[in-house]
């Protein structure tokens, strides 16, 4: 069926050419050069500018504060001004397209005809395509990440953790901590773990001897939370000062004390690089015992 609207319309364009030639004249194709010049110009104008509106709105994302409201706000709208540029570059395009055969007098009708025969033969075969747009559309539509967001996804060729990219309906771009960019199909992402929304907690697990006294070691962590809750770098990034939980685990060798410390988005594992410099460096100067860690074992702490 498709084949046969295809050639129908080939014998029409042929036949309207041999029967018109006059119509090809020098100041017809003066007159189309002018129109398709025009045509192009404007949609390549028009796909410069959205370019430059997306690669805008990124470098704005990328250079908002996340301590601030304006941080999700900025990769809000980077997010949806690269759906929305896709989108429309890919409508522009189409249209030129229809545009280009229209001036050459190719009917359109048959040729709608036949997209609409075309899709439903390719539906079958595009479910794979389909899953993935509508999953993009519900992201979307549903906020549940924007690019620059740092994620943990589950998808189904296995566990991804990076930060977004890119995101379009069809596909999600993630650039790993190592910086591979990986590109996930939007339908194969079965859980999304959205490590930048909201707050973030800090966990710095201390062992310390055996012997030493754990009110002691409480004391001394209180004492230097205390003091560099009010101090730069940490002080922007805490939302609350750091607390200490207590005794988590016992081995037969440490005792391992866990702290906490509430953050803002992004800057958990800054928060804990800091914690853990600090700590070693007080307990250090206090002579507090810190028992070597056997090769190959590594104490689990739970909470």
């Amino acid at each position: 069926m498709l084949a046969q609207v295809l050639a129908q319309v080939v014998v029409q364009v042929v036949a309207q050419a041999s029967g018109d030639v006059a119509r090809y004249s020098a100041e017809w194709w003066r007159d189309l050069g002018i129109r398709l010049g025009l045509a192009l110009a404007l949609a390549l104008i028009s796909t410069f500018l959205l370019r430059a509106w997306v690669r805008r709105s990124e470098r704005r994302a990328q250079e908002a504060a996340d301590d601030s409201m304006e941080g999700p706000r900025r990769r809000r709208l980077a997010t949806i001004a690269g759906l929305v540029s896709a989108t429309l570059q890919v409508i522009i395009w189409i249209t030129i397209g229809f545009y280009v055969l229209a001036a050459f007098g190719v009917p359109l009708g048959p040729l709608f005809a036949s997209a609409g025969i075309a899709g439903v033969a390719l539906g079958f075969g595009a479910q794979t395509l389909v899953k993935d747009t509508l999953a993009g559309l519900f992201i979307a539509l549903e906020g549940q990440f924007d690019v620059g967001d740092v994620l943990d996804l589950q998808t189904e060729g296995g566990p991804l953790s990076g930060t977004v990219e890119g995101l379009t309906l069809r596909v999600t771009s993630v650039r790993q901590y190592d910086g591979t960019l990986s590109v996930v199909p939007n339908g194969s992402i079965q859980v999304t773990s959205n490590k930048t929304r909201g707050w973030g907690r800090a966990i710095v697990d201390v062992r310390v001897a055996l012997s030493e006294d754990p009110e002691k070691v409480r004391a001394v962590l209180e004492e230097l939370f205390t003091e560099i809750s009010d101090a730069d770098p940490v002080k922007p990034w805490l939302r609350d000062q750091p607390k200490v939980l207590g005794v988590t685990q016992l081995t037969d060798v440490a005792q391992v004390i866990r702290a906490v410390a509430e953050t803002l988005p992004n800057h958990r594992f800054d928060t804990e690089r800091y914690l853990r410099e600090r700590i070693a460096m007080r307990m250090t100067e206090r002579g507090i015992q810190v028992p070597p860690i056997s090769p190959g074992r590594m104490p689990d702490a739970g909470l």
